[in-house]
């Protein structure tokens, strides 16, 4: 599929889809944690902001047709595709790799879509996705690479802007780029805005230091969530003007995050959810004395055994 890459993102692209998803996504709440205050994304409807950009991709489309909708997810994607396609009563199939972990597989099932899974890596299940849609006709809804899907993503910095005063840096976790693009977007020269990735996993920053999305190796903890091989064309449009910085983190950083927002907030938090708050606690990003640091919790779906001892 070839994104829409024809323009980049603006704020009034993200006012429209807060007015076109309008109540079908859900308000997240902001909490204090330390000095920092946590946006906590990850009580979106299907355990992840993936919502709003599904909502606002779908409903941009003027005609669906009766195959509806495909896709292919390491997890929280298709799990909020599979919400979207339900509330809106489209059918949907999804397209997983057996690397992914279960709880996203059953996550995805609970909401109604149909589920492949696919041996091997997001690759290949995208390849199985692919197939499909040229068999069915559906229409295919990529997780990050487009126009209106990053404009839903938007709708979140829209939001915190609402609830918090004087935000001086927002620091959100990236894969593909999607998510941090629509903050980004909407923030652009206002605010502070810092992507985190895993070691293993660094497309925005490698993109960052090219000039241009290049390919990365993917692997780690949060793979399933964070491993993109490329950041995509249209968030890279936003990112390469609006992104200030670019950290990377352990896995056992990610891993004690994880342990910190579960005993300290009493939240379970998949590792991709997690990695953010990890770039303030592993001094990966250190905030300068009153800087005012907002930090995204972004996907709860995880075992809770994972992390609860």
């Amino acid at each position: 599929m070839i994104a829409d890459v024809s323009e980049m993102v603006t704020p009034d692209d993200i006012e429209r889809a807060a007015e076109r998803i309008g109540d079908r996504a859900r308000r997240t709440p902001v909490i204090a944690h330390g000095q920092l205050t946590l946006k906590l994304e990850l009580m979106q409807h299907a355990g992840s902001f993936k919502t709003r950009g599904a909502f606002n991709r779908v409903l941009g489309e003027a005609d669906l047709p009766d195959a509806g909708l495909i896709a292919a997810s390491g997890g929280n994607h298709g799990a909020a595709l599979s919400y979207v396609g339900g509330s809106l009563g489209v059918p949907t199939e999804i397209f997983m790799p057996s690397t992914s972990p279960d709880i996203k597989r059953q996550n995805i099932e609970r909401f109604g879509a149909t589920v492949h899974v696919i041996e091997g890596y997001y690759d290949d299940a995208q390849a199985a996705a692919d197939e499909r849609r040229a068999e069915t006709g559906a229409i295919q809804i990529h997780p990050y690479d487009h126009h209106d899907t990053v404009a839903g993503q938007g709708t979140m910095a829209r939001e915190l802007e609402e609830q918090v005063d004087g935000v001086d840096t927002i620091i959100v976790a990236a894969g593909g780029g999607g998510f941090i693009a629509g903050q980004a977007a909407w923030f652009r020269d206002r605010v502070r805005v810092v992507c985190v990735e895993p070691e293993s996993s660094q497309c925005v920053r490698a993109a960052l230091a090219n000039g241009k999305p290049v390919p990365v190796p993917v692997s780690g903890v949060a793979a399933d969530s964070l491993g993109a091989k490329q950041v995509g064309a249209a968030p890279w449009l936003v990112i390469r003007q609006f992104v200030d910085e670019a950290v990377v983190v352990a896995d056992a950083s990610i891993r004690d995050a994880q342990r910190e927002l579960w005993n300290e907030c009493r939240l379970i938090v998949e590792p991709g959810g997690a990695a953010a708050l990890s770039a303030v606690r592993s001094g990966a990003y250190v905030p300068s004395p009153g800087e005012r640091v907002v930090v995204v919790v972004c996907g709860s779906n995880a075992d809770p055994a994972t992390i609860v001892d």
